[in-house]
C-alpha cells in the first residue's frame, strides 16, 4: 500500500474511533492543548487496533526494515501494548522502559533480556516535544542498547521530530496532525473552525 493510502485509512480510523477532541487538555508535557489525540483508546476496538498494528509494521518495513534492529522497545505506557505485538508478529524480542527504577526484585529500568550493542527501536502512539522518547533512549543506551531509531503512528509537530534528531534519533511516523485535520475536514467530521484550531497550534509550535 503506498503511503498516501496508509496515511487515508488511519484518517478515517480515528475518525470513526472518535480519537479526536477538542476542549481544553493537559498534555504530558504540562502544557495545555486546544485538542486532544487519545489513541489509548485504540486497544478498545479489537478491529480498528489490528489494523492501526499492520500500519505500523508496513511503516516499520518500509521505512527502516527489518533487518536493522535487533529488539523492539515499548514507551510507558501506550507503547506497550502497540510494541509487542509488532514484536511479536516481527519475531523481534520484545522489552519495555520503565519511567522510574523498581524498588524491588533486579531494581531494572529495562524489562525483558537487552543486550550490550543491541539495537533497539522504540515505538510509542504518538509525539508531541519528544520528552518520552529521549528519556526512554537515555534508559536504554545506559542499559548498553543502541537507539537511532523510533517510530510513532501521529507526530503533533510540536518539535518533537528535531528534539529527538539532535539526539542522534530518526523519528519515523504515518501522520502529522495538520494532515490528520485537513484530512477529517475533507471528510466534513470536522469544522472550519476545528481545522483552524489544529493549524494555529501546529503554526505556533513549530515558530
Amino acid at each position: 500500500m503506498e503511503k498516501v493510502e496508509m496515511k487515508t485509512e488511519l484518517a478515517k480510523i480515528l475518525s470513526r474511533i472518535g480519537a479526536l477532541k477538542f476542549g481544553s487538555f493537559k498534555l504530558t508535557s504540562g502544557e495545555m492543548s486546544p485538542y486532544y489525540l487519545d489513541l489509548r483508546i485504540v486497544p478498545s476496538f479489537p478491529d480498528a487496533f489490528r489494523r492501526i498494528i499492520d500500519l505500523y509494521i508496513e511503516l516499520i518495513r518500509n521505512d527502516i526494515g527489518v533487518d536493522c534492529f535487533d529488539r523492539i522497545a515499548g514507551i510507558p505506557t501506550a507503547g506497550i501494548s502497540i510494541a509487542s505485538i509488532v514484536a511479536y508478529l516481527l519475531k523481534k524480542p520484545f522489552v519495555y522502559v520503565r519511567t522510574a527504577e523498581r524498588q524491588h526484585g533486579r531494581g531494572k529500568r529495562v524489562e525483558g533480556i537487552l543486550l550490550p550493542g543491541n539495537r533497539v527501536l522504540l515505538i510509542d502512539d504518538l509525539i508531541t516535544k519528544g520528552g518520552s522518547i529521549l528519556k526512554s533512549a537515555e534508559v536504554v543506551r545506559t542499559e548498553g542498547g543502541v537507539v537511532t531509531d523510533a517510530v510513532v503512528l501521529m507526530d503533533r509537530e510540536e518539535n518533537g521530530k528535531q528534539k529527538l534528531a539532535k539526539d542522534g534519533i530518526n523519528l519515523h511516523y504515518l501522520l502529522t496532525t495538520t494532515e490528520l485535520a485537513r484530512k477529517l475536514h475533507n471528510m466534513v467530521t470536522i469544522t472550519d473552525q476545528q481545522l483552524e484550531t489544529i493549524m494555529k497550534r501546529a503554526k505556533k509550535e513549530m515558530t
